[in-house]
């Protein structure tokens, strides 16, 4: 059997080596267009940063690593420019010497990954504007910044590499501004959770201008000029375009395969595509949501290394089942983590699922033992079942634990209330005796039984002033006089008792505190004494830090700058 695979890295480096695992016979030859077959492309920034200091780090194999373990052929700077599945070959280029053959093939893969998303606007040729997807982009950048010495940068994107980017151009010493058109950094956080990664951005100097729409690109001063939809250009020494990324699909497209979502290639549970004996994996295919059961994109080198490895064993007479994609995504933002995993409130909605969610403000560990931060937690369910749909966390240590915890529970399909039965680990330096995914489980529960009702943040403004329903403060009187909702009283929860004839009977009362934890107890003693009682999500801190944001960008939008 001969095996042509079509690009390296994660997908088609890891079904290469699948593949000679499972069959010591086979033919295997990989063409990839660029000078490296497997490299740490989450690793670029960090390069680019200084963090990685050596270039070799981030290249995982050669092409002569490659072929001495697994007698791989891996043919680098060789492009396929045609498929042709009637005669089963594929025509070759030799990128350096420009000669053209044709390869045959019995099974073919694709794994071609997605390229950096470029409108096409005014300007976008200039040599200081660059993309980062590859090792040569990489050094392109690095060259530039030795070079020149660049004292400022524009990033037009605010995704996993626009983050990533920023935080080691920052720690170099540049002036960096992230701009793009959602109002918010990291679409897979709701917006009230992407307000602390805003606020972590901003504390380090990053500034950010959110709702605004790049036109072009213009050369300018020795620097370079972007230019915004209704605003002033911005000028900078240096600009990244990081958008996003599209599949890069036209070799599958022109050789009649069908294509899905932004023309990426339709597979099915086999990593098969339409046409008999070519395979597709990677940022290139079009996924299942494993929790909304949609089609989706989801470029992710853990799902790109899983999907490598199921086509490989179907390639080689197995029956491998690829279960979807989940989303679960990490990334460090200074010296705050944030992290994902299924859905976020708005996706549910958007697809028609009635969600509900909890948000919590639990410590990394036992409160007791030194260093503990806390973290803040947002996990959301379907309201009739409970099925849970996804998780976010931003915070410090522990993060990561916490989300893959959650990941795990929502690839085995529990539901939120059952997050309270999990046995997990235990000792003061790592958590508490009730983990933050215990209490999450705790917090849906309390609502499924109804012991406690909540309100958020959408309904604060809502809330009538004219004296019809009670709104209560519970935090002490000092937290209280830093800082309340307007038109919340203050009864501290420990005076709550003995203060009770202060509340009215018979309407309605919303509660809040710093976290949420204070004003549940205080619903607990109002509902004990007849009181219509609803605690606020999240707690002041967290309506705090999401309102601050909201000000902020609003402000920025107004005048064309963040703070």
């Amino acid at each position: 059997m001969k095996v042509v695979i079509v690009g390296g890295v994660a997908g088609g480096a890891t079904a290469a080596a699948r593949i000679r695992r499972l069959d010591e016979t086979a033919e295997i030859v990989v063409f990839e267009r660029s000078g490296y077959i497997s490299y740490a492309n989450c690793g670029l920034p960090y390069y680019i940063g200084d963090i990685i200091t050596e270039p070799e780090a981030l290249t995982l194999q050669t092409p002569e690593s490659f072929f001495s373990r697994f007698r791989v052929n891996m043919k680098v700077r060789h492009e396929v420019v045609a498929i042709h599945p009637d005669k089963k070959t594929v025509t070759v280029k030799h990128l350096d010497t420009g000669e053209v053959f044709d390869e045959s093939y019995d099974k073919l893969l694709l794994s071609p990954g997605a390229k950096p998303t470029l409108p096409a606007l005014p300007g976008a040729e200039i040599d200081k504007l660059f993309t980062l997807r590859t090792v040569e982009d990489t050094f392109r950048i690095k060259d530039y910044i030795r070079q020149n010495r660049p004292k400022s940068v524009i990033l037009a994107g605010g995704g996993f590499i626009g983050l990533e980017l920023s935080e080691n151009l920052r720690e170099l010493g540049m002036e960096v501004t992230i701009v793009q058109r959602p109002k918010q950094l990291m679409n897979p956080f709701d917006p009230d959770m992407a307000s602390f990664i805003h606020a972590e951005m901003r504390g380090h100097g990053v500034q950010l201008l959110l709702g605004h729409t790049v036109e072009g690109f213009a050369e300018s001063d020795g620097g370079v000029d972007v230019l915004l939809k209704g605003a002033a250009p911005l000028h900078a020494d240096m600009a990244v375009f990081a958008i996003g990324v599209t599949p890069d699909t036209q070799l599958a497209k022109d050789a009649g395969l069908s294509l899905g979502i932004k023309n990426s290639i339709v597979v099915n549970e086999r990593m098969e595509t339409s046409v008999p004996d070519i395979y597709a994996v990677g940022d290139a295919v079009e996924v299942a949501h494993s929790v909304t059961g949609q089609r989706a994109l989801i470029s992710l080198a853990g799902p790109a290394n899983k999907q490598g490895r199921i086509a490989a064993d179907n390639i080689c007479g197995g029956d491998s089942r690829y279960a979807g994609s989940q989303g679960s995504s990490i990334v460090k933002v200074f010296d705050m983590t944030a992290a994902t995993t299924g859905i976020n409130e708005t996706t549910a909605r958007k697809a028609g699922i009635a969600a509900e969610a909890v948000v919590l403000s639990p410590m990394s560990h036992a409160g007791y033992y030194p260093g503990g931060k806390l973290m803040t937690m947002k996990v959301v369910f379907e309201q009739e079942t409970f099925r849970l749909l996804g998780a976010q966390i931003v915070g410090y240590e522990g993060v990561d634990k916490r989300i893959d915890v959650l990941a795990a529970a929502i690839h085995a399909k529990m539901t939120a209330i059952q997050l309270k039965d999990l046995d997990l680990s235990y000792a003061p330096p790592y958590s508490s005796a009730k983990d933050p995914v215990n209490m999450a489980g705790f917090m849906v529960e309390n609502l499924a039984n109804g012991v406690v009702k909540q309100f958020h943040i959408s309904d604060v403004s809502a809330l009538p002033r004219d004296g019809s329903v009670t709104l209560l403060d519970a935090r002490t009187v000092q937290e209280y006089a830093c800082g309340h909702i307007d038109g919340f009283k203050n009864i501290p929860v420990d005076e709550l008792r003995q203060r009770l004839g202060e509340i009215e009977q018979g309407k309605p009362v919303y509660v809040i505190c710093q976290s949420g934890l204070r004003s549940y107890i205080a619903a607990r003693i109002l509902s004990a004494n007849g009181f219509d009682t609803y605690n606020f999500s999240g707690g002041f801190r967290f309506y705090h830090a999401v309102m601050n944001d909201a000000r902020l960008i609003k402000a920025a939008t107004a005048c064309g700058m963040d703070q």
